[in-house]
């Protein structure tokens, strides 16, 4: 009997172990991969490669957006190690980065000197400067109670941090220059064209995605916690 014991103990420890190798490894090329896409994102930034034609939609910003949020949806559904890891993520930790969301304040400068349009810099600074200052408040909230994640406000506060992200990339394509009619209704030329350009390119570019990934693993969550509550 304690022989069976201690062999089904071995092979619980084995899987354990081998679960946590393989999780280890997931979260290394996570680590890598985020690296290498920043550095990729500068270095194609750093030649002008998402500054787009005149008088045309930011179609070069757009990829930069869509193309790394296909690659999360893609390594989610089909990839174990890194669904388990996104399943298993702190939410303190990640609800806690989206503090720095608050920065959105560096947009309603830029609208005051004229730098960046109002139709695009006021819903998108104002926005994240919500999700920002919210941030800590739902990290107190998880901390008193881990179910906080599977409640209502926190799956809403969640939506309205991609939602903000939404209305920032219609509001900065609305406004780029590409659409006269409507540059000439809001008045003056300024346009978003300062956002395909180092530095500002790299938040549509590197952190609209990144955030949105942090949201998307918040959402993940709350639903497999919500089946489990129910089940």
């Amino acid at each position: 009997m304690n022989m069976k014991t201690e062999t089904i103990g071995s092979i619980t420890g084995n899987v354990a172990s081998e679960l946590n190798l393989g999780r280890s490894s997931a979260r290394s090329v996570v680590f890598v991969a985020l690296a290498l896409w920043f550095g990729v994102v500068f270095l194609l930034a750093s030649q002008g490669a998402f500054v787009g034609s005149a008088n045309s939609p930011p179609l070069p910003i757009f990829f930069g957006v869509a193309i790394p949020l296909a690659l999360f949806f893609a390594a989610y559904f089909r990839w174990k190690l890194f669904r388990d890891l996104i399943l298993g993520a702190d939410l303190r930790f990640v609800a806690a980065i989206e503090a720095w969301r608050w920065g959105g304040l560096g947009f309603l400068s830029l609208y005051a000197n004229g730098i960046l349009p109002g139709l695009f810099a006021l819903p998108a600074g104002l926005g994240d400067m919500a999700i920002g200052i919210s941030a800590p408040w739902i990290v107190l909230s998880l901390v008193r109670n881990r179910l906080f994640a599977a409640s209502r406000r926190f799956v809403i506060w969640n939506i309205l941090g991609i939602a903000d992200f939404v209305v920032a990339v219609s509001t900065a394509t609305l406004s780029s220059g590409a659409f006269p009619g409507i540059n000439a209704l809001i008045g003056g030329n300024v346009t978003t064209s300062p956002m395909t350009r180092l530095p500002l390119v790299l938040i549509p570019a590197f952190m609209v995605p990144f955030f949105t990934m942090l949201h998307l693993t918040a959402l993940f969550q709350a639903r497999q916690l919500a089946r489990t509550r129910r089940s």
